[in-house]
């Protein structure tokens, strides 16, 4: 980011990141916001960073650090390729999806989870800012309770979901239908930022990358599905003396 005020400085002779005029500097800038947001192709630091940190430090790689990034994106997304960044947006959907298939690791999971949901607030960032704004304020709001729940029962993998429903059924449930919201399951909360958004790119005739979003955000679904079945539908052994 800084180079790229650099290049602009030398070009413009002034240093108002607002205005780029520099190809380069406008390049540089979006992959490095990209890469401090997550987003793929630039997203491999992600899961190893939050695979070796706590919870409460995933909690705040996931939310809190995403929204300095976000406003300079925000604020500056005209002056880079629209297409570079919608491009982003969709491919970290895609690998956000297929990248948390086969995870057992809770962490890994939710840094996955957050590479896809950036990507729908990076595919948004060019048609409506507003939109862009309500899918990350969703998203934090959506996954800071589950990290909570998280801490609270210190569960790491999927196989301590399956433990949980004897020790608090109430937060068990409650986890299980945040997991569903993010997945994007209608009727829930995470369900209006994705219907907005397919919304309003087939209303700017954008017909086949909201069919992309739509089939990618399957397999999103898919694994917190899962997990929620782990976490609610299994119930862990109850031996019976034999008489």
């Amino acid at each position: 980011i800084l180079f790229a005020s650099i290049m602009n400085a030398q070009t413009t002779g002034q240093w108002n990141i607002l205005q780029l005029e520099n190809p380069l500097a406008q390049t540089l800038l979006t992959v490095a916001l990209a890469m401090k947001l997550g987003l793929a192709p630039t997203h491999f630091w992600l899961p190893e960073v939050l695979q070796g940190t706590s919870f409460k430090t995933t909690l705040i790689i996931i939310t809190w650090q995403k929204l300095a990034p976000t406003t300079l994106m925000l604020l500056t997304w005209n002056q880079t390729s629209m297409l570079t960044i919608t491009t982003m947006g969709a491919l970290s959907v895609l690998i956000g999806g297929l990248g948390g298939l086969n995870q057992t690791q809770l962490r890994k999971i939710i840094a996955f989870s957050s590479i896809a949901h950036l990507g729908w607030m990076a595919t948004i960032i060019t048609k409506s800012n507003k939109l862009a704004l309500l899918n990350l304020t969703m998203y934090i709001l959506i996954s800071t309770p589950l990290m909570l729940s998280l801490i609270f029962t210190s569960m790491k993998t999927t196989q301590d979901l399956t433990t949980t429903w004897t020790t608090s059924p109430l937060l068990t449930t409650l986890t299980m239908m945040t997991l569903l919201s993010l997945g994007g399951l209608p009727p829930l909360t995470g369900f209006l930022p994705k219907w907005l958004t397919l919304e309003e790119l087939l209303t700017q005739n954008m017909t086949p990358l909201a069919t992309t979003l739509a089939v990618t955000t399957l397999l999103s679904l898919f694994f917190y599905m899962r997990l929620s079945y782990s976490l609610s539908m299994t119930i862990a052994p109850n031996p019976t003396k034999i008489t």
